[in-house]
């Protein structure tokens, strides 16, 4: 049985973390993009990339595309918070949280559909954005609904070669808790369950909505 080939972009996030350490636990080769590789140096497969820049994205990728198979199962699990009022948003912060979110997803998307696999998995860990609308939350919520009709609209244009999941966490035990000014709800779950639903769903052929 030939091996599958991961591709987890922000492989060191609470949920991009727990993604790549449970593939490799189910013997896959796993590949994982960070920002910075200076905390994961002893890590196999993690290689530098910024999702800010076009050019790093565009590298990586072909990069990938020599050294590893084409990809069967394409994680963006990268993300980005930050609150404030629309009449105070600094430009700056608003674009960092948007980029994150969003335009991180379609540049790593561009970039990597042509090293899919033919009946490959493209799964985006987006939000239920809809108990997201709070105040102060404008760029995080509009840039995770952006993420899911693009992901949505992607599933569409690919319906022949790709499956697609936009993946709806709920409350998950992550550092976001941490650059909010909310208590994490008790009735939260694990990275690692988010883990386990996304692989639960890819292993079965699954794709669309995954509320988790």
């Amino acid at each position: 049985m030939t091996t599958e080939t991961v591709l987890v972009w922000g492989a060191n996030g609470g949920i991009g973390g727990a993604i790549l350490e449970q593939q490799r636990s189910l013997g896959k080769t796993v590949i994982g993009i960070v920002r910075d590789t200076s905390d994961m140096d002893d890590i196999d497969g993690i290689i530098e990339a910024d999702i800010n820049d076009w050019h790093s994205v565009q590298t990586v990728v072909q990069q990938i595309a020599v050294e590893f198979p084409a990809i069967d199962l394409f994680v963006y699990a990268v993300g980005d918070v930050g609150l404030s009022k629309v009449d105070s948003f600094d430009d700056a912060d608003w674009q960092r949280i948007i980029d994150a979110n969003l335009t991180g997803a379609f540049r790593a998307t561009n970039a990597s559909l042509p090293i899919m696999n033919e009946n490959g998995h493209m799964v985006f860990v987006g939000a239920m954005v809809d108990k997201l609308v709070l105040p102060k939350f404008s760029a995080y919520v509009a840039s995770k609904a952006g993420l899911e009709a693009f992901a949505k609209t992607l599933a569409r244009e690919e319906k022949r070669r790709l499956r697609v999941t936009i993946v709806r966490p709920g409350a998950v035990d992550t550092a976001f808790w941490e650059k909010v000014p909310l208590k994490l709800p008790k009735r939260h779950i694990t990275p690692a369950a988010v883990a386990d639903a996304i692989e639960a769903a890819h292993s079965s052929g699954y794709s669309g909505e995954l509320d988790v």
